[in-house]
């Protein structure tokens, strides 16, 4: 967000932080709610989000403009539901899980923009995200461990096995985020929608969501288990 003419930049940097800070005080504790009580309202919820999701990607490429990549972005949100699904209703460790991958996300997510606005240095991809720094990415991981060693010792988890999984997901969903930059870029977007003050689209909260679901579900595919608790 560009400071206002007379406007300081540090104010309008942490104008820009107020608004992203109070849109995800509303829908952290809906997220949290959701995956907590699971069916329905996790299912409605996803459903809903699903819809949102395909209606963003469809408007980002130019709908039937570009049937190829329509086809291949609304594969990728189908895929990251049905890995959702998945991953939730495990009947065992669904719900710890779902809740580690969206605390270990939001924590880089936060901590990421934290410390690259307030350290920054050298650009992580400066042609895809100029915004996003290594800074930023070592905070992220940093704040994505700790939330996985506070999982580890809530739930008698080996402490060491998460610590490095809590890192792996942070570097997963800044991918995540990159790859739906990229795109952005590509197709003149600045944002996936504006349905989320200070944050954009749907798409834009949860591209680093949608893509550590799809690692942990492919890890337990190829691996079997529980991925990360075994």
């Amino acid at each position: 967000m560009a400071p206002s003419p007379g406007e300081a930049p540090s104010a309008g940097r942490f104008r820009d932080l107020a608004v992203r800070a109070v849109s995800a005080a509303v829908m952290a504790p809906v997220a949290v709610a959701a995956v907590w009580y699971d069916f329905p309202w996790f299912d409605l919820a996803v459903a809903l989000l699903t819809v949102l999701m395909l209606a963003e990607w469809r408007r980002l490429v130019g709908g039937l403009r570009r049937p190829g990549w329509l086809v291949a972005g609304s594969l990728y949100i189908a895929l990251g539901v049905l890995a959702a699904f998945w991953i939730r209703h495990d009947a065992h460790v669904g719900r710890l899980t779902f809740l580690w991958l969206l605390g270990t996300v939001w924590a880089t997510d936060i901590f990421a923009f934290l410390v690259g606005r307030q350290v920054g240095g050298r650009r992580l991809a400066p042609a895809i995200s100029p915004g996003k720094t290594w800074s930023g990415l070592a905070g992220g991981m940093a704040a994505a461990t700790l939330v996985s060693i506070a999982f580890a010792y809530g739930s008698s988890a080996d402490w060491l096995r998460l610590a490095i999984w809590g890192a792996v997901i942070a570097a997963v969903s800044q991918t995540g985020d990159l790859a739906e930059s990229a795109m952005k870029r590509r197709f003149g977007v600045k944002d996936s929608g504006h349905l989320i003050p200070g944050h954009g689209g749907i798409l834009d909260r949860v591209d680093g969501l949608l893509a550590a679901l799809l690692f942990v579900a492919a890890v337990r595919l190829v691996g079997g288990g529980t991925a990360p608790w075994t």
